[in-house]
Order: structure tokens, then sequence, then C-alpha cells
């Protein structure tokens, strides 16, 4: 076999994966005749996949229909991973609070671990030393609500030019979601790193594009998630370990640029406030810390920020926008409330947010039926524990399906209508302390960004209602508004939104008035 080895036949590495898995399943069925009986109820599974097929392309969808046969606690066994699904609020506490102990570890899968530069292990290892002290730099030096205040004047600044832009096209349809993405990556951009990259090349391809191939790796299917030991063949047959690698240092080489512009001597800073590779930089100098960071804990840590504040804030927007234009009486309620409370202001300042209590109930309707991650970052158990009088063993992958939650008939009436005035008198909140509405997680692996990511939603909502009426594009109608999602790491609307800013006449507040 000169000219054809059976290394280069395209089967030969999925034969050897069917082959192990099969050894595999085999041990794993004689062990689980050693564990007891009180398991989770679960749909049957097929040979070697489980129920991996099971899932669909909208996975919170289709393990809430079989969550509604099984009910909110359920066991799969995806590949040959156990998989436990909790789709009620009660049993999400169970997870996220009465046992966090028990079910703090993180399965992250390989492009996670990879464009954070392989550290997950470390910070989310069961309340590890090097995780505590990535909660505490988090929360005491990064995202506390005077940290959050001191990036008031970037907001402002770059709402402003969002306005300015949408007022030369008044009365034009525009694009809103490419202008809500864009907007929310100069604001991190400017807080993370001084200064916006929009449009600049980032190697080969655009800043923007590089992001979206980022956001594929990170929700893409990764064999060695679903089956340990040989899923890494299907990981490189597929090219998907090449892709990964070749966006690694695409990254890595910005990161790079991005520290040494920081520690140019002769770098004049854009800005009176300190940006978040500042601070860094400045902590990683300090030789009484308890830890020392280094230059790739700073890019892993700038990497996290980066992916994950974009795309959950700008995909929250989106959402917002699209029900709030199938929903005009809606939309009427919330721009009268904050043209009254703000009265002629050229636009919304910060610090009248707190005046605006139904805008803060349309924020809660949106996050309560288009969380940005679904299924929350999934947790592992580290120890025997029982969730809704069922035991879970060790090495157990745990998903809280957060969006099947927020949309529980047990919990809300007419669950799958946006109806803000819902909240009214209501204490439920999106802190953390409510396990009805789970948008940021709870317990101690809560979203350290749940203050700057909320606040950034409320400013630039409020802003857009304020300055502008919202028409639909002529000949379409509110019913072909689509809501038609499009799953990822992140769930977002699958047809982009077009809508018709029409910059607002004070006259007729005056006649309304």
């Amino acid at each position: 076999m000169d000219s054809l080895s059976l290394n280069s036949l395209p089967w030969f590495p999925l034969l050897i994966l069917l082959l192990l898995s099969s050894l595999y399943l085999l041990y794993s069925m004689k062990m689980s005749k050693k564990t007891s009986n009180n398991l989770p109820p679960g749909p049957p599974r097929l040979p070697i996949i489980g129920n991996l097929h099971q899932l669909g392309n909208l996975p919170h969808r289709s393990l809430r229909s079989l969550s509604q046969k099984y009910g909110p606690v359920m066991l799969l066994r995806l590949g040959q991973i156990p998989t436990l699904v909790v789709s009620s609020p009660e049993t999400a506490k169970q997870v996220l609070k009465t046992h966090d102990l028990e079910c703090c570890s993180r399965p992250f899968s390989r492009g996670p671990k990879r464009l954070s530069y392989n550290l997950l292990d470390l910070a989310f290892g069961p309340y590890s030393d090097y995780w505590r002290e990535m909660r505490k730099l988090c929360m005491i030096e990064l995202f506390t609500v005077k940290r959050v205040q001191s990036f008031r004047p970037i907001r402002e600044a770059e709402i402003a030019r969002l306005i300015s832009s949408l007022s030369l096209i008044s009365g034009n349809p525009v694009m809103l979601s490419e202008n809500i993405f864009s907007l929310t990556n100069n604001i991190v951009c400017r807080i993370a790193f001084g200064k916006s990259y929009e449009g600049r090349q980032f190697e080969s391809n655009k800043f923007e594009k590089t992001i979206d191939e980022a956001m594929v790796m990170l929700s893409s299917f990764w064999g060695s998630d679903f089956f340990p030991y040989v899923g890494w063949i299907l990981d490189v047959v597929s090219g998907l370990h090449w892709r990964l690698e070749k966006l690694f240092h695409k990254f890595d080489m910005f990161f790079e640029r991005v520290i040494e512009e920081h520690i140019d001597p002769t770098r004049t800073k854009s800005s009176e406030h300190e940006d978040i590779t500042d601070i860094l930089l400045g902590l990683s100098k300090d030789e009484t810390a308890s830890f020392r960071l280094t230059k790739d804990h700073i890019k892993a840590i700038l990497m996290d920020i980066f992916i994950g504040a974009i795309d959950t804030s700008s995909l929250t927007l989106v959402w917002a926008m699209t029900e709030l234009a199938k929903n005009p009486s809606v939309m009427k309620k919330v721009q009268s409330e904050i043209r009254s409370s703000v009265g002629r202001k050229s636009q919304v300042w910060e610090n009248d947010l707190g005046k605006l209590k139904y805008l803060k109930m349309v924020v809660k309707e949106t996050f309560r039926l288009h969380p940005p991650a679904t299924l929350l970052i999934p947790r592992e158990s580290i120890q025997h524990c029982q969730i809704g009088g069922y035991d879970v063993y060790p090495k157990t992958r745990i998903l809280v399906n957060a969006w099947a939650i927020g949309r529980d008939p047990g919990t809300w009436a007419n669950p799958d209508v946006f109806y803000p005035d819902r909240f009214e008198g209501s204490e439920i909140d999106f802190k953390g302390q409510n396990f009805e509405l789970l948008p940021f997680g709870a317990g101690r692996r809560i979203c350290p960004g749940l203050t700057m990511g909320a606040t950034a939603v409320e400013f630039t909502l409020a802003n857009l209602l304020h300055c502008f009426d919202w028409k639909i594009p002529s000949g379409m109608k509110r019913e072909q508004i689509s809501l038609e999602e499009e799953a990822g790491l992140t769930v977002h609307k699958k047809l982009p939104l077009y809508l018709v800013p029409e910059k607002y006449n004070w006259e007729d507040y005056k006649i309304e008035g």
C-alpha cells in the first residue's frame, strides 16, 4: 500500500473513534450497574451518541420540550457525558445556591480554554486560590459600581455619536442590529483598550469579522467535549483545531500590540480615566499582592471581557427593540416615561436612569424572554448530592435552562407574551437573588460584569427611545417582524432588525403633554 495507506483514508479516524467509543460505552454500562437507581428520569438514548441527536438546532427549546415530558430534573447522556438539565426556579436554586459547593466546577470545552490561554482550568476549578484571586480582582478592581461609573463619559460620548449618525439618516430604514453591535464594540474597546478599533485591519481580516469567527469557535461542536480521550480526532479531522489555533494567534498578536502600546513611555492617554489594560498592568507591578498577574493572565482577562461584553449587550438590545417594535403600545408607554422624566435634553444621561422605572421593567422582560446565555455556563459536579430528590454523581455536567425558567407557566402568566407590566410591584430582579430570572446566573459564579452590562443596556435603550420614534419599513407589517432565533454560544435574532428612526419632534411632545 505505497500509494494509499490506511491513515490516508478519510474514514479511518472515524473508525478508530467508533471502536474506542464502543469500548468506553461497555465500560460505562458496567460501571453504571454499580450506582444507585435513584437517578433522574430522561429520554431513551442511542449507542455511542446517547441523546446528542435530540438537541436540535436550538438546544434550549429542545431541552424545554423534553423537560415537559420528563420533569424539571432530567438526565441525558450527551456522547459519553452524563448531563443533568434543570428547568425550574426551585431546582436551579438547588444547583446554584444550596449545592453550590458540590456543583462548582466548570467543564470548559476546547474553544473557550484555548482562547483564554488555557487558564480556565485554574480560574474555574472548585474555588481554587486562583479563582478566588480572579474573582477578587473583578469585584474589587474592575467591575465595582464606582469603576463602572468612571466609564460613564465613554458611554455617553459613543451614544452621542450614534444619535448623530442616526439623525443624518432620519426617515430611512437602518439595520439597527449592525448599528448596535458597532456601538457596543466601540464602548467595550475604549473601556478595555483605551480606543476603538472599529473598521481597522486585524491581521488579514476586519476586526468585526474576527470577533464573529471567535463566536463561531466558542459555540462549535467539539468532539473532545462529548467523547473524552478520542473526540480530539474529530476536532482535527473537521479542521476546527487548526482554525482555533490560527484565530488564537491573531488575538494574541492583537493583545500583545495593545499591551506594548500601553507600556510605551511616550504614550498619551486618550482619556483622563484609566482603561482596563492600564489597571491590569498596574496590578501586575504590585509586588505586595498575594497573586502576581503575568502577561498571559492579562490577555486572558481582556479576551473574556472583550468577547463576553460585546455580544451579550448587543443581542439584548436588539431583542428589546424587536419586542418593542412588535408591541407599539409598550414602546409608546416607555417613551412617554423617558421623555416626561428627562425633558428636552438632547440625550439621556446616566444619572437619569434611576427615574425610569418602566424602562427597567422593559429590560427585565427582555432578559426573561431572551436571556443571552440560554443554558448559562455549564457546571460540573465534584461530589455526590441530591437535586430535586435525585442522586447526582461526580463528573456530571449540569445545564441550567434559564430560557425555560423564564417561560415557566408555573411562575409566569402568559409566559410567551412580552408584557413588562408583569413586574409592576414585583421584587423579582436579575441580580442573582431571584431564581425565576437568571440572565446573569446566581451564586458565587454569577457574572461579574452584571452591573456594567445592565447599565449599558438600560442607558443605550433609553437614548434610542428618547431621541427617535421608531417605525417599521414601508410595506411591512408588525406581524412580519421575525422572532426566529439563531443558536450559538449566545442566542441571536436570526434575521437582522431593520427599523426607521424618525428624529423626535418636541412640538409633538408639547401637544401630548
